[in-house]
This record gives C-alpha cells, sequence and structure tokens, in this order.
C-alpha cells in the first residue's frame, strides 16, 4: 500500500466521518431551546398566537420552547433582530402584516424585507380588524361616529401599535373625513385599554385584545373591516354594510426564520407548526379570538406577503401617508 493511497483512504474516511456528523447534527434538531420572538407587547394578538402555538409545538415535539416579547417601533425591532441572528431555526420570528407587508410598502429605508430577509415557514392566522370606540362616546353607530368625530375635532385622536393599525384608520380617516390624531401603543392589547380609559377616542384593532373588552361591556365595536360580518361579533355590522366597502384591510400573523435557514429545518418547521395549529383545541382558542386558523405555507405564503406589499403601497400613495422611519 502507497503512501498516497493511505492518505487518500484516509482523506475520504475524514469526509465521510464530517458528513455523518453534520447529519447527526441536522437530524437531531432540535437539541436546544427554540425561541419564539413577537415584536409586540404582552396580551396582544401575536403574543396570544405564538404562546398557543408553541405550547402545542413543544408538546408534540418533546421540544423546549419559549416566547420573548421584544416591543418597539411597530414590531420593527423583532424583525431586525430576527433578521441577524443565527439562521439556524432556532430563532423564530412570529412575524405580522404590519411589520412585514405594510413596514416593507412605507419604509423605504427598512433594515430587512419580509421575503428576502426571511424564509416565510407558515401563516397563523388571518383576520378582519374591529373598530372600537369608547363608551363615554354617545355614537352607537359608525354614522354617528362619524358625526361626533367631525363635531369634536380637538377630542378625535386613535390609538396605533402598528402600521398596519394605522394605516387601516388613516384609509377609514380618508373615506369617511373625520380628523384625528395617532397615539402611539406597544400593543393592541394596550390600544383598546387606552379606550377603555376614555385616553383616545377610537382603535383600528385585531381581535383577541378586542373581543373580551367588548363582550364585558367595556368598549364598543361598531364595525368589522371587510365585507363579512365576524362569527365572534355576530350583531357587529361589516364596513361594506355601513358604507365604507373600501375599508377592509385584512391582517394575518405567520412565522418566519432567517434567510439562509437549512431547508430540512424549515422543512420540520413548516411540518411540526402545522401540525401543532390544525390541533382542534388550538383551532377552537383561535377561532375564539375571531381570527380564521392557519393558512398558505412556504412559496404560497411568500406570495400573499409580495401582493400584500404592492396593495398597502398603493393605499399608502392614495392616501397620501407619509411614516417616519
Amino acid at each position: 500500500m502507497t503512501w498516497r493511497f493511505v492518505r487518500l483512504t484516509f482523506g475520504l474516511a475524514a469526509l465521510a466521518l464530517l458528513a455523518a456528523g453534520s447529519a447527526s447534527a441536522q437530524s437531531a434538531y432540535p437539541n436546544k431551546t427554540i425561541r419564539f420572538i413577537v415584536g409586540f407587547g404582552a396580551g396582544g394578538g401575536n403574543d396570544l398566537f405564538a404562546r398557543l402555538v408553541a405550547q402545542k409545538f413543544a408538546a408534540n415535539t418533546k421540544a423546549t420552547a419559549v416566547v420573548e416579547d421584544r416591543p418597539g417601533a411597530g414590531g420593527r425591532i423583532a424583525a431586525t433582530y430576527v433578521a441577524r441572528e443565527a439562521p439556524d431555526g432556532y430563532t423564530i420570528l412570529v412575524g405580522a402584516t404590519g411589520q412585514m407587508s405594510v413596514a416593507a410598502a412605507i419604509y423605504p429605508k427598512l433594515g430587512y424585507h419580509p421575503t428576502k430577509s426571511f424564509i416565510p415557514v407558515a401563516m397563523i392566522a388571518s383576520f378582519p380588524l374591529v373598530m372600537v370606540t369608547s363608551k363615554n362616546i354617545p355614537a352607537k353607530t359608525v354614522k354617528e361616529f362619524v358625526a361626533w368625530a367631525k363635531a369634536h375635532p380637538d377630542k378625535m385622536n386613535y390609538a396605533s401599535s402598528s402600521p398596519a393599525f394605522t394605516i387601516a384608520t388613516e384609509l377609514f380617516k380618508l373615506k369617511s373625513g373625520i380628523p384625528g390624531v395617532m397615539i402611539p401603543y406597544k400593543s393592541s392589547s394596550e390600544s383598546n385599554l387606552s379606550v377603555v380609559k376614555g385616553e383616545t377616542q377610537l382603535t383600528i384593532s385585531d381581535g383577541p385584545p378586542a373581543i373580551p373588552l367588548i363582550k364585558g361591556g367595556k368598549s364598543r365595536a361598531l364595525a368589522v373591516t371587510g365585507s363579512q360580518r365576524s362569527p365572534e361579533l355576530p350583531d357587529v355590522p361589516s364596513m361594506a354594510e355601513v358604507g365604507y366597502p373600501s375599508v377592509d384591510t385584512r391582517l394575518w400573523s405567520g412565522f418566519f426564520v432567517p434567510a439562509g435557514t437549512p431547508q430540512p429545518v424549515v422543512a420540520y418547521l413548516t411540518k411540526e407548526l402545522s401540525r401543532a395549529l390544525a390541533d382542534p383545541t388550538v383551532q377552537a382558542r383561535l377561532k375564539q379570538m375571531a381570527v380564521k386558523p392557519g393558512g398558505p405555507t412556504g412559496d404560497a405564503f411568500k406570495k400573499v406577503i409580495d401582493d400584500d406589499i404592492e396593495k398597502f403601497a398603493g393605499i399608502a400613495k392614495a392616501a397620501h401617508l407619509t411614516f417616519g422611519q
């Protein structure tokens, strides 16, 4: 046996061991804590979605999963953070329309892109928004509220925690002609509580934090965006019913991993997160939050996002909206 042959044999053996080690490490995923990063405060819709699905995901896979809230800048702080994390499947962004599609449509210097900096894994849910007002305001219909707002421009303001809620409210302002200054909050839960406390007069919010307050008599729902009523709020008319069919903003939340995450890891997460979302208990809990559970995964989810970016850019242009970075 020549020395050259020995070296060649050793080299092939070493490569085989490296390949086996790599395959073993990949097949061992997950072998450490998986973090689900939420860009909004506790109690908001995305936080509730994340905790519900992550708990079932952990139970199914025996993985350790934790939810971390990193609120600020309408969710953009969390998205920027995750985009810069190692693409190894251990840091997952719970991304919402506002910090992903809307942000990409309205911020020219955004430090990430929802379908270039990330791989869209799976949609958690999609949902209309709820127009919520203070019980201290005498208006009990959208028509009455528009009249009240125009008669009290000095009192008119609205709460928002995300560009998605801001653009939805500004679209309603554009179509109805009402005034209103935006007051920022860290989560849609805080936005709804601000309406209850009388700090703000209006919020157009996701359902999870709004519906318990509405059903508890703390605030008043005047309409839901789009053309259909919400099963959780059957007595509340749609915007189309009250004369504003173009106020049809429908949002979503979903799971994202940093671009470059290995395909087998993405496939594993797609399978297991979809399995958690399909669980009957998870489905029932999500429906109680006035959302439609599940949705597209992978490339189909990516297309939804890219289409949304184009749509929201058009709305912002038509409404002459400008946003600070």
